[in-house]
């Protein structure tokens, strides 16, 4: 049966509104991996439910973990030692693919790890071997991808280890969620290229600093955890920012008004840098005691960024640039081929048949606006994809977005939010 598809709503004029968002998908998953192993039960406020957060959820719970839902909105967590002999779903979530095993390390028997189709493409070899040096068993088959099987025998001896984590931050993120709890703690040396989304790093540092981790990120592409206890967590889960860019730019898009409540005055999220990026495009952003507000001015320029640190932000950014006024260049973003899908390629092939004229490089893309027409945007199953194709249908009547529910792996209220930005009731146009 084909996918269902949506026709994304235009703008009949501009916009103004306020866009309350759900909590931080990183966030959640790096708090619920803390809260898993600390010394006592853990509150976390109103964390994101998504399929990547309950898949975390659900992975936790299989090892033995209490995850509760109290008071509607926020989630209990209950640690217990870790069991083997089960089964763990990553669908096409890096957090758990890449957080859990150094986890399951810890439990008392083998614990399996598979996913959807394109989960095993997704690079996991680094992180695999990493884990090896660190005295655990894992069972690959030699492929460095899922599926694979952790044998657990209840403890790690930890140590030093050297890996290369210039395809993805979170193998060192992996790594120092758990390594508080390894016998020897843990010391993490990158060797490589520049690791990317350096600001995901620092979130998983600043969360383990208030678990009372003692760690040492002094010296440059090093990170040590001592050894020892975690405190239980009490936290109020930041909206995901990196979820605001789509409203956003809706503000250009429409030259109207967006404000997102609830914006963090200092966060360690990548997707706070859209507020620098949006201003460097022509618009008007304040940051504010009732959250941040995006004003458009008079249209909206090209740019040219180095989204490095920042590359979930690419699809939409991509969207603007073929709206803007003038030429773009993303770089710096070469890591994101080995996302949800090659975003860079698919990016390159679905502007470029909206009319777009697009340039892929090796580590980015060259945009040039022209007039578009509507046709289907194809999404790869990846929810930043679906966001950008909402973008572009504010100004391209007819545009038809494929697969929306895709959105559900970190925002399954999107079309609704999106909807009810643009004045409608929600209802969505679909085929089959």
């Amino acid at each position: 049966m084909p996918s269902p598809e949506w026709t994304a709503p235009a703008a009949d004029g501009p916009v103004d509104a306020a866009v309350d968002l759900p909590g931080s998908k990183s966030l959640t998953n790096r708090f619920l991996v803390l809260a898993a192993r600390g010394g006592g039960v853990s509150r976390l406020r109103s964390p994101l439910r998504s399929r990547d957060t309950l898949l975390m959820a659900g992975a936790l719970r299989a090892l033995g973990t209490g995850v509760e839902d109290v008071d509607g909105e926020d989630w209990l967590v209950t640690p217990a030692d870790m069991v083997g002999d089960v089964d763990i779903d990553c669908g096409l979530a890096g957090t758990v693919m890449r957080f859990v095993p150094p986890l399951a390390a810890m439990a008392r028997g083998s614990v399996r790890f598979d996913g959807d189709p394109h989960a095993r493409t997704r690079p996991m070899g680094p992180a695999l071997e990493a884990l090896r040096t660190l005295g655990v068993a894992v069972d690959d088959g030699g492929r460095g991808v899922l599926p694979f099987t952790v044998a657990g025998v209840g403890s790690v001896r930890g140590g030093e280890v050297t890996l290369d984590a210039s395809a993805s931050s979170q193998f060192v993120s992996a790594l120092l969620l758990s390594g508080a709890h390894y016998d020897e703690g843990v010391t993490i040396r990158h060797r490589g290229g520049p690791v990317p989304s350096q600001p995901h790093i620092d979130m998983t540092v600043e969360a383990l600093r208030d678990a009372g981790a003692d760690l040492d990120d002094s010296v440059p592409d090093t990170w040590r955890v001592e050894p020892g206890p975690l405190n239980p967590l009490d936290v109020q889960v930041e909206p995901d920012l990196s979820n605001a860019a789509p409203f956003l730019a809706a503000a250009l898009v429409t030259g109207g008004r967006v404000r997102i409540p609830g914006w963090p005055q200092h966060t360690t999220q990548a997707g706070d840098e859209i507020r620098d990026i949006l201003d460097e495009m022509g618009a008007e952003v304040r940051l504010a005691r009732d959250g941040l507000t995006v004003s458009a001015v008079d249209g909206f320029s090209g740019v040219d960024l180095d989204l490095h640190d920042a590359s979930e932000l690419t699809p939409v950014i991509a969207a603007l640039a073929a709206l803007a006024d003038g030429p773009s260049r993303i770089r710096g973003v070469a890591h994101i081929r080995g996302h949800e899908t090659d975003r860079i390629a698919a990016l390159a092939r679905e502007l470029g048949a909206l009319g777009a004229r697009v340039t892929e490089t090796e580590d980015g893309l060259h945009i040039t606006p022209r007039p578009l027409s509507p046709a289907t945007f194809h999404t790869y199953g990846d929810h930043r994809m679906v966001m950008a194709g909402a973008v572009l249908g504010l100004a391209v009547p007819g545009l038809v977005v494929e697969d929306p529910d895709t959105v559900a792996k970190t925002l399954p209220t999107f079309v609704e939010l999106w909807s009810g930005l643009l004045g409608h009731d929600g209802a969505r146009e679909r085929t089959a």
